[in-house]
């Protein structure tokens, strides 16, 4: 698992779609890859919009390790009825994830499979990959289209020490952040968020 291999797919069904050239959202980890991508291949990418993650390492600040283990520590029984799995398994992530609306949102990733209940991302890929998850690529190239760096007012994922790097990769970029918002700022302040796409694609 590598942002090379994501934005590979991406090279990839973006033309079979006929959605080349397109304006490419990403969050996160979607971020990092929707920004891999117009790196490589800015023929495929109209406009570019990072939300609430840069192009440098995040290890310092990410909680993900974190979230990746209290996820492969779930144990729920076998025939459990749907909604007494979810409330198990929300009961014990919540010792080591406190924060609900995180925990509402792994829990997404909870899912019915022959009558047990697994998660739908690899874990196991995850944690085998997670250095080059928390890392972003060394490019040199930059991508000349518009951008957006979207960031939550509250969260500490684009710090002003990245802002040499992401104007060195995207020197048309824009920074703007959303007030009271996190690190998930589409769950956080949806309007806000909409908004804010809306006004950088006019």
């Amino acid at each position: 698992m590598s942002y090379e291999i994501m934005s590979q797919d991406l090279q990839d069904l973006l033309p079979q779609l006929g959605l080349a050239p397109c304006v490419i959202v990403g969050h996160s980890m979607g971020g990092k890859t929707a920004m891999l991508l117009a790196l490589q291949r800015p023929d495929l990418v109209e406009r570019l919009i990072a939300v609430d993650i840069s192009p440098v390492e995040t290890t310092g600040i990410s909680n993900f390790a974190t979230y990746v283990t209290a996820m492969r520590t779930i144990n729920i029984p076998d025939e459990l009825p749907r909604s007494h799995a979810r409330k198990l398994a929300d009961e014990q992530l919540s010792s080591v994830v406190q924060d609900m609306a995180v925990r509402q949102f792994l829990l997404t990733n909870l899912v019915e499979v022959d009558g047990r209940f697994v998660w739908r991302v690899n874990l196991n890929a995850l944690t085998q990959h997670l250095d080059k998850i928390l890392a972003f690529p060394q490019r040199q190239e930059s991508y000349l289209g518009p951008t957006l760096f979207l960031c939550g007012g509250n969260s500490q994922f684009v710090h002003p020490s990245h802002h040499p790097e992401i104007m060195r990769l995207f020197p048309r970029a824009q920074m703007q952040t959303v007030p009271n918002a996190g690190h998930w700022i589409h769950a956080d302040r949806p309007q806000d968020f909409i908004a804010a796409i809306r006004g950088f694609l006019v």
